[in-house]
């Protein structure tokens, strides 16, 4: 965890002792002043601060409540009166000076709990986001035909045809097929492999659209579309696997 302390400058504590003592505990800077420190917040990331309440022209519970994105804060002072103060600024801990290693250990291991818990929460959280956003961009495919750029939703794709070097995207949207110069290798790279399947050199099917199949060919709507010899064995068992 890196951290920083905020003191007095006149003051000499043991706490710069106790912090190197910590093995999880990085110390970036032992600074004088809450400008000092925030100068340092705002250049770098920094995860807990130790900072005094008897601090010279701002407070350290001021310079609390005046930080916005505030990361994890331990308060030390001479003055029990302030613990309510600090633990209602959800303060992790509040040391009253002079204090012990052993109490210091254990303000250290409660910072650790919930820097531990702020960091997996962040972390499930930023997998949900990533799951989001490739869910959302898996909803659609952008295809450039001769005068614009059409947003296709994938749901909406019945089949596609290859034609040499350009392909016809068949949707249930539109009596025509959309007409692109593409390949459906390429295109097959854009589409999600749990709706879609190459069964043909010259097709690719969605799958939410099948209505029926035999051995050598699929129907979607009143098309019926070959299944080629080298996807057939691949395309039947991941059929298979889906009857009931």
């Amino acid at each position: 965890m890196r951290c920083i302390v905020i003191k007095k400058p006149s003051e000499q504590i043991n706490l710069l002792g106790f912090i190197k003592t910590v093995p999880y505990f990085d110390l970036v800077a032992n600074c004088t002043s809450v400008f000092e420190a925030y100068e340092i917040l705002q250049k770098q990331p920094i995860d807990l601060i130790f900072i005094d309440t008897d601090l010279s022209k701002i407070s350290g519970l001021d310079f609390i409540r005046s930080l916005d994105d505030k990361p994890l804060f331990i308060f030390y002072s001479s003055n029990a009166n302030l613990a309510i103060e600090g633990f209602n600024l959800n303060a992790i801990d509040f040391l009253l000076k002079p204090f012990s290693f052993d109490r210091f250990l254990k303000a250290a291991n409660k910072a650790l709990l919930h820097y531990t818990f702020r960091e997996k929460k962040a972390g499930h959280e930023k997998e949900k986001e990533n799951v989001e956003n490739n869910s959302q961009s898996n909803e659609f495919v952008l295809v450039k035909t001769d005068y614009q750029t059409i947003l296709v939703r994938i749901d909406h794709i019945l089949y596609i045809e290859g034609l040499k070097d350009y392909i016809k995207i068949y949707t249930s949207q539109n009596a025509k097929p959309i007409i692109t110069l593409n390949s459906l290798k390429r295109l097959q790279q854009n589409l999600p492999s749990e709706k879609f399947s190459r069964i043909h050199k010259s097709y690719i099917v969605g799958l939410d659209h099948i209505k029926a199949i035999n051995k050598t060919q699929v129907v979607i709507n009143d098309k019926y579309i070959p299944i080629g010899e080298s996807y057939k064995s691949i395309f039947l068992s991941r059929m298979e696997e889906l009857r009931i």
